[in-house]
């Protein structure tokens, strides 16, 4: 008879109850994005869809990666949308204005609290549970680069801006 993830791994119900917390975030952000490709407008327009499209498929993976590992630990992902929001840590903020400006500061927001909730799992899993800990640390490597790219694109908006480009 085998053992289980849950068996072997220390706190393997409270990585559980933190993935499926990230798990419901993938899934919020996922739709952030994704919505909010198809509503901008303004400057830049086109790059700043590109990048929210990339960043959509990138966070869907993730959510992904978090329900295949809860799963392997035993545990149950969060089965309906209904319940994402209320286990997200980073809540969802729906894309109302579709400026380039306000869209790209709602999903600098939320990855940083991205990459704030999976350093906290990092830290925990640290020396628990080496599947989770470098998982984790392979998805916070995409939410730094997400988070860099959209204020890259922030930045060169300011620039724009400050010389009078439209």
């Amino acid at each position: 008879m085998g053992t289980t993830g849950r068996q072997i791994v220390k706190d393997a119900d409270k990585i559980i109850a933190m993935l499926n917390k990230l798990y419901c975030d993938e899934w919020l952000a996922y739709y952030q994005y994704w919505l909010g490709a198809k509503l901008v407008k303004g400057p830049m327009k086109n790059s700043v869809m590109a990048e929210l499209n990339q960043h959509a498929l990138d966070e869907l993976r993730h959510a992904g990666m978090d329900a295949d590992r809860i799963i392997q630990l035993g545990g149950t992902p969060a089965l309906s949308p209904d319940i994402w929001l209320k286990l997200t840590n980073c809540n969802y903020d729906a894309p109302k204005d579709p400026y380039v400006k306000v869209i790209l500061g709602q999903n600098i927001r939320g990855e940083q609290c991205a990459i704030k909730h999976y350093n906290d799992l990092l830290k925990f899993t640290r020396d628990r549970d080496p599947v989770t800990y470098n998982m984790a640390l392979q998805i916070l490597q995409d939410e730094v680069m997400h988070e860099e790219d959209l204020q890259s694109l922030n930045e060169d908006m300011v620039l724009m801006a400050r010389r009078g480009v439209k």
